[in-house]
C-alpha cells in the first residue's frame, strides 16, 4: 500500500494524469474490446459533431452520459463498440469557406470551380481533431479516434445512397416546388426543423397598406397588414376570411375610405388630438363611441359587409412589376388561415415568399406553377424585373419600400413590432420564406408510423418523448432532403433532357455498370460528369445527375447503416442488433437528430433506430445566458480539468438537472464543491483506512488483504455480513437504475 499525503496535498487532476498513462500503456480500452468480443452486443450510435469547431461542455456532458453508460455495459460483459463519428459536410463547413475565401454569391463558387471549392471544404474538416483526441480523452472517455467514421468517406456516402434508393423505391421521395425557410447567409433552402432551431426575438417594421377597390362607389380600399415590407412587390391578391364580417368605415380627417374585418376595428390609427396624445377609447357613458373597438370620433361607420360579398372584387395594385397578370391576379381570395387575431382580417398574399399564400393563389388560379416569378435571387437581393429596387438586400429594402409606398398616398400607418422570428442556425441571418424547388421525403404519408414507433422507444425523461418530440412528429411536414449546394453526398439521381427518364444509383457499382466509369469518389467535381446512355436509344442522348446535394441531417439521420457501410457490409451485425440500443444528445436534437434518425428508420425498416435515449439540458453560463467565446462568460474547459481534474467536472455534470432536460447554470463553484464535499472526504476516508493498516503492520499484524468472497460469506463477524449485504443492495440497485438509464440516480 502506498503512502498517502495531506488531503491539501493531494492533487486529482495529477493522478488521473497518471492513470490515463496507465490506461494508455495497458491498451486498456481496446483490451476491453476484445475480451468482451463475441459477447452480447450492446449498439450504441454516436451522433456525429462538426470538427470545424472546439469541444465545449455541451460535448463533454453529452460524452459523459455516453462514457458512463457504455462503461456500465461493458462492465456487465456486453461487447459495445464505441466509434467517434465526425459531420463533415454541409452549411457549417462550407459557411466557414466562404468566409476564408470571401465568397458572396454562387457565381464565384463556379468560376473558382467546384473541384477547388470541395477539395478546400475536404481540407478544413478534420481542422480540429487533434484537439478533440486530446480533450476527450483527458475527460477520461472511451472512445476509438482510430477506427472514426466520416460522412465524407466513400463507404458511408455510398451507403447514403443506398438508404435514399429504398426511400425512391417505396415511392416516398418527389421533387416539388414549395415556399421553403431559405438562408440568404448560407444561400440554400432549410428544413422545417432546421428553421425551427434559432428563434429570436427581434423588432420588424409593421405596416398597414390601402389597395383601392376597382369601382367601388365610395373609393373604398382593403387595408392588409404586414411585418414584411419586402415582400410587397411581390403582391398578387387580398386574402379575406369568408366568414367574417367586414366593415366599410370613413376615416374623418381625411375622407378615406377603408374596408377591414369588423373584429380588427380598433387597430386603424387613431390621429393625435390637440394635447399630443393618442386618443383612448371614452369609458363610462361614453363607452359606445368605441364600440365594435372602432374610434368614432375618428372614423365613420358606413357599413357592414360579410365576408363572401368581397370575393373576386379586383384593387389596384400597389406597384406595377407584375402587370402582366392582371386578368388572374390583383383580386380578392377567401381561405380560412386568415384569422382576426392579429391585422386586419385582409391578408397581402406574395406567392413565392409565403406557404398558405402560395396555396391558395396557386388554388385561385391567380398564377401557374410555371409562370410562377421569384422576386428575390439565391443572395436574398431583388432581381431585374424588380426595377425600382433590384440588387437590393431585401430585409435592407424595407425603409426604401415604406417610403414608395408612403409616396404613392397607401400607407395607412407605420410602425414596429417585437416578435419570435427564425434565424439560420448556421450563419445567424434571418430567415425568409421563398419558393424553391426541392427533392422531399414524404413524412406526412407515414406519419402515424412514426408516432407508433416512438411508443416503442424509452426515453429519460419521458416527458421530452410523450410532448416535445410526439408534437413534433404529430406536425411533421414533408422533409425538403436537397440543397443548391456543392460540398454534400450528392444527390444519387440521373435524369434525362426531357425529365422522362430518371435512374437512381443505390450503389458504386451500378454507376460503375452504367457508364462504364471506375469511381473513386462519390464528391460532385468526381460525379458530376459522369453521364450514362438513355435507354430509349442514342437518339435520347444521355443522362446526367441532378445538381443537388443531400441535406447533412439527411447523412446524420443515415448514420445506423452508413458508420457500418451497410448493407454492403455487416449484414448479420446489423441486421442482430438493430434497432440499437442507446443513443444520447441535447435537447435540441428533438427536431435534429433524434427526428431524422426516427424518419430514416420507419422509412425504410417500420422500426424506431434506436430502443434508449438520454436527452440532455442546455449548459448556459452561470448567468443564465449562451456561452459566448466573445463575451468570455465561461471558464475555459481545459484550465478547469487543469486545476480541479476531469471527474469533478463530470460528476458535477451528471448529477445536476441538465440530465434530466433542463437548463444547467454552469458555475466554476460548483465544480469546485465536487471537490470539497465529495472526492476530498472519500479521500480522506481512505487516508484514515491506509494510515490505520499500516500502524497495525508496525505494531506487528499481518499486512492487510482483501477478503475473499467466498471467506467473507463464511465469516462469524456480523460486521462483515452487514457490509456484505449493503454491498449487494447497492449492486442491485444500480443495475437497476442503471438498466432504466437514470443516471442522476446513481451518481454521486
Amino acid at each position: 500500500m502506498d503512502d498517502v499525503c495531506e488531503g491539501k496535498d493531494f492533487s486529482f487532476p495529477e493522478q488521473e494524469e497518471r492513470v490515463l498513462e496507465l490506461w494508455a500503456k495497458l491498451d486498456a480500452f481496446h483490451e476491453q474490446l476484445r475480451r468482451t468480443e463475441g459477447g452480447e452486443e450492446f449498439v450504441f450510435y454516436d451522433g456525429p459533431p462538426f470538427a470545424t469547431g472546439l469541444p465545449h461542455y455541451g460535448h463533454i456532458l453529452a460524452g459523459t452520459i455516453k462514457d458512463v453508460v457504455t462503461r456500465h455495459q461493458s462492465m456487465r460483459g456486453r461487447h459495445v463498440s464505441r466509434r467517434f463519428g465526425w459531420d463533415c459536410h454541409g452549411l457549417p463547413v462550407e459557411f466557414e469557406i466562404d468566409k476564408l475565401l470571401g465568397i458572396t454569391n454562387r457565381q464565384q463558387v463556379f468560376d473558382l470551380g467546384i473541384g477547388k471549392y470541395n477539395e478546400t471544404c475536404r481540407s478544413i474538416v478534420t481542422k480540429y481533431v487533434s484537439e478533440w483526441e486530446a480533450m476527450v480523452t483527458r475527460t477520461g472517455r472511451w472512445i476509438d479516434f482510430k477506427n472514426d467514421y466520416k460522412t465524407m468517406d466513400l463507404n458511408f456516402m455510398e451507403s447514403v445512397w443506398w438508404v435514399f434508393a429504398q426511400l425512391w423505391e417505396k415511392d416516398l421521395v418527389y421533387k416539388g416546388f414549395k415556399v421553403m425557410p431559405y438562408s440568404t447567409g448560407c444561400k440554400t433552402a432549410l428544413s422545417n426543423f432546421e428553421a425551427a432551431l434559432d428563434y429570436r426575438t427581434v423588432p420588424d417594421p409593421a405596416v398597414m397598406v390601402s389597395f383601392p377597390i376597382v369601382g367601388d362607389m365610395d373609393n373604398a380600399a382593403f387595408v392588409a397588414w404586414t411585418t414584411t415590407p419586402w415582400t410587397l412587390p411581390s403582391n398578387l391578391a387580398l386574402c379575406i376570411n369568408a366568414n367574417l364580417m367586414y366593415a366599410k368605415v370613413r376615416d374623418k380627417s381625411n375622407g378615406k375610405v377603408y374596408v377591414i374585418a369588423e373584429s380588427r376595428l380598433g387597430q386603424l390609427p387613431v390621429k393625435a388630438k390637440a394635447s399630443g396624445k393618442k386618443q383612448a377609447p371614452s369609458k363610462g357613458s361614453n363607452a359606445e363611441a368605441a364600440q365594435d373597438g372602432l374610434d368614432k370620433e375618428s372614423y365613420e361607420l358606413l357599413v357592414k359587409i360579410p365576408g363572401p360579398y368581397l370575393v373576386g372584387l379586383k384593387y389596384t395594385p400597389l406597384f406595377d412589376f407584375f402587370i402582366e397578370l392582371q386578368e388572374t391576379a390583383f383580386r380578392v381570395i377567401a381561405d380560412n388561415y386568415v384569422t382576426d387575431d392579429s391585422g386586419t382580417g385582409v391578408v397581402h398574399c406574395a406567392p413565392a415568399f409565403g406557404e398558405d399564400d402560395h396555396r391558395v393563389c396557386l388554388a385561385a388560379g391567380i398564377f401557374e406553377t410555371a409562370g410562377l416569378v421569384v422576386a428575390v435571387d439565391d443572395d436574398g437581393c431583388f432581381i431585374e424585373k424588380i426595377s425600382d429596387f433590384k440588387g437590393r438586400y431585401v430585409k435592407e429594402a424595407d425603409k426604401d419600400i415604406i417610403s414608395a409606398v408612403k409616396d404613392k398616398g397607401r400607407l395607412v400607418s407605420k410602425g414596429s413590432i417585437e416578435h419570435s422570428y427564425p434565424f439560420c442556425w448556421r450563419s445567424g441571418t434571418p430567415l425568409i420564406y421563398r419558393a424553391v424547388p426541392s427533392w422531399f421525403v414524404k413524412v406526412e404519408k407515414i406519419k402515424d408510423q412514426l408516432l407508433e414507433c416512438n411508443k416503442e422507444t424509452y426515453w429519460v425523461p419521458d416527458y421530452v418523448k410523450e410532448k416535445r418530440f410526439h408534437n413534433w412528429l404529430e406536425g411533421a411536414r414533408d422533409w425538403a432532403i436537397s440543397r443548391s449546394r456543392f460540398w454534400g453526398t450528392p444527390l444519387p439521381l440521373w435524369m434525362s433532357q426531357d425529365r422522362k427518364e430518371i435512374v437512381v444509383m443505390d450503389s458504386i457499382e451500378k454507376l460503375e455498370k452504367l457508364s462504364g466509369v471506375k469511381v473513386t469518389d462519390l464528391h460532385r467535381h468526381y460525379v458530376d460528369d459522369i453521364t450514362i446512355p438513355s435507354k430509349r436509344g442514342p437518339k435520347f442522348g444521355t443522362l446526367k445527375r441532378v445538381d443537388d446535394v443531400f441535406d447533412c441531417w439527411f447523412e446524420s439521420g443515415s448514420m445506423p447503416y452508413a458508420y457500418i457501410h451497410y448493407p454492403f457490409e455487416n449484414r448479420e451485425l446489423f441486421e442482430k442488433n438493430f434497432p440499437g440500443n442507446f443513443v444520447a444528445e441535447g435537447l435540441d436534437q428533438t427536431r435534429g437528430w433524434f427526428y431524422t434518425l426516427m424518419v430514416l428508420s420507419t422509412a425504410l425498416f417500420g422500426k424506431p433506430a434506436f430502443k434508449n435515449l438520454i436527452c440532455n439540458g442546455l449548459v448556459l453560463a452561470e448567468d443564465g445566458k449562451k456561452m459566448s467565446k466573445s463575451k468570455k462568460n465561461y471558464p475555459s474547459p481545459k484550465d478547469l480539468i487543469d486545476e480541479f481534474g476531469a471527474d469533478s467536472l463530470r460528476l458535477y455534470l451528471v448529477n445536476s438537472p441538465v440530465v434530466r432536460a433542463e437548463s444547467l447554470r454552469f458555475k466554476r463553484t460548483g465544480v469546485f464543491a465536487v471537490v470539497k464535499d465529495v472526492f476530498l472526504p472519500w479521500y480522506n476516508a481512505y487516508r484514515f483506512f491506509v494510515q490505520n493498516a499500516k500502524r497495525l503492520e508496525v505494531e506487528g499484524l499481518a499486512s492487510f488483504s482483501p477478503m475473499e468472497q467466498a471467506v467473507l460469506l463464511k465469516s462469524s463477524n456480523v460486521l462483515d455480513h452487514w457490509i456484505n449485504s449493503a454491498t449487494e443492495s447497492l449492486v442491485s440497485f444500480v443495475h437497476q437504475e442503471m438498466d432504466a438509464y437514470r443516471l442522476y440516480t446513481v451518481i454521486w
